[in-house]
């Protein structure tokens, strides 16, 4: 056999014991599924954390995504991507939706999990393989369900880690179509395991790139008056584009425009002929953000037409805020309390974060929330690092959540 197909088999599942902080909260097709297959859930989000994929790569992901549902005798469809899954659970009636996001990071894995991942430098960091595996989990225990009040569908999604996001792809292939509402999870290390984080309104920002290159003939630095100074005007752009962006957009919107790269000329006394500056815009408001672009270039051309250097901004539109639908939240809310009682319901801020589920949101109402992954004793390890690890009771609980969040829409809707 040789390494590349060791590298593509799927390996065989392990039913892993883990502690269901919702057993006993039914119905009692859930109660009964669960009790057989909760440990399977685990052995899910460790095959996929073993094999993490970045965006537009989840072959592996999807390939085991797609024969899991195939041998609970569902008909799931990968998108023309080739990557990601779409699967419908029940026929006729109302119809709403679920969905999961199935890409890693570019990071190289420190969590000391003994199922860490095989692939150098490619991670999941986010959460993302807990969050396939619950959708997983909740979609085998709605097709253990004796009926179901109209449809549910699954959306195992590629490609969230990268702007402007696989959700738009799949919305612009017709997956949100005639959708009535829709949910999702994201882990959150803040929160403790078995608490859910509700909120009303947005609960993620618009994220943008932005890059910046900039030209001139350059010159010595003796004589910087012969030619266009281009690390001063990179100096100007880093500072003064952000400070006047915060006078010309409303600042109740969270507005917020940081430079993350910055890279001109190698010589003390050179002055360069290129620059580059990149760096992220970001807001709160989804009215504020269609404008942003059109004001971005305004500031960046006044700051730099005294300068006399040339330059090319590329001003990339990522996605919109995640506003969460009072309804949908509303029934997140229960359904967490449903699987774990009061005290799992937990309210949370808005993140300065890009989440691409509110390409979704655009065509249907729907909710997001963040589902807690830490123990409750010792470090709360965060998203994004590569010692980032989750407690796997999240697992279960949040397929309980999911599950329970369809049937009430489905039941509002029919």
């Amino acid at each position: 056999m040789t390494a590349l197909q060791t590298r593509t088999e799927l390996p065989e599942i392990v039913d892993f014991p883990v502690e269901d902080l919702g057993a006993g909260t039914g119905p009692a097709w859930l109660e009964s599924w669960m009790r057989a297959h909760k440990g399977e859930i685990v052995g899910w989000r460790r095959a996929i954390h073993a094999r993490p994929e970045l965006a537009r790569r989840e072959h592996l992901t999807t390939a085991r995504v797609t024969e899991t549902l195939r041998r609970a005798g569902l008909e799931p469809f990968t998108p023309p991507g080739g990557t990601g899954v779409v699967c419908d659970i029940g026929h006729g009636g109302p119809l709403v939706a679920l969905r999961a996001d199935m890409d890693a990071l570019p990071l190289q894995e420190q969590s000391g999990v003994a199922f860490a991942s095989e692939f150098p430098g490619v991670m999941h960091a986010c959460g993302h393989d807990g969050h396939t595996a619950m959708l997983l989990g909740a979609a085998l225990a709605l097709n253990s369900a004796p009926s179901l009040p109209g449809r549910v569908r699954l959306i195992f999604q590629p490609a969230e880690e990268v702007q402007p996001g696989g959700a738009l792809d799949l919305v612009e292939q017709g997956v949100a179509t005639d959708v009535q509402r829709i949910f999702a999870l994201h882990c959150d290390p803040r929160l403790e395991v078995g608490r859910l984080g509700t909120r009303v309104g947005p609960i993620t920002s618009a994220c943008d790139l932005i890059e910046v290159r900039l030209t001139s003939t350059g010159g010595h630095t003796s004589r910087p008056h012969l030619t266009a100074d281009l690390v001063q005007a990179l100096g100007l752009l880093a500072t003064q584009v952000p400070l006047l962006l915060t006078r010309h957009v409303d600042p109740r919107s969270g507005t917020v425009l940081t430079w993350g790269a910055v890279h001109a000329g190698e010589a003390a006394n050179a002055i360069p002929q290129s620059g580059l500056l990149r760096g992220t815009l970001r807001t709160a408001d989804h009215a504020t953000w269609t404008e942003l672009e059109t004001t971005l270039r305004a500031l960046v051309a006044s700051v730099l037409a005294p300068t006399g250097v040339g330059y090319v901004l590329d001003h990339v539109r990522g996605v919109p805020p995640v506003v969460n639908d009072e309804l949908a939240t509303g029934m997140l809310r229960e359904a967490a309390v449903t699987v774990g009682g009061d005290g799992a319901d937990a309210s949370t801020e808005q993140s300065s974060g890009g989440e691409d589920f509110a390409w979704y949101l655009e065509h249907a109402p729907g909710a997001m929330a963040r589902l807690g992954v830490w123990s409750g004793s010792g470090p709360k390890r965060d998203i994004h690092q590569p010692t980032f690890d989750l407690d796997e009771r999240a697992l279960p609980f949040g397929s309980r959540v999911l599950v329970h969040a369809a049937l009430a829409a489905l039941a509002e809707a029919s």
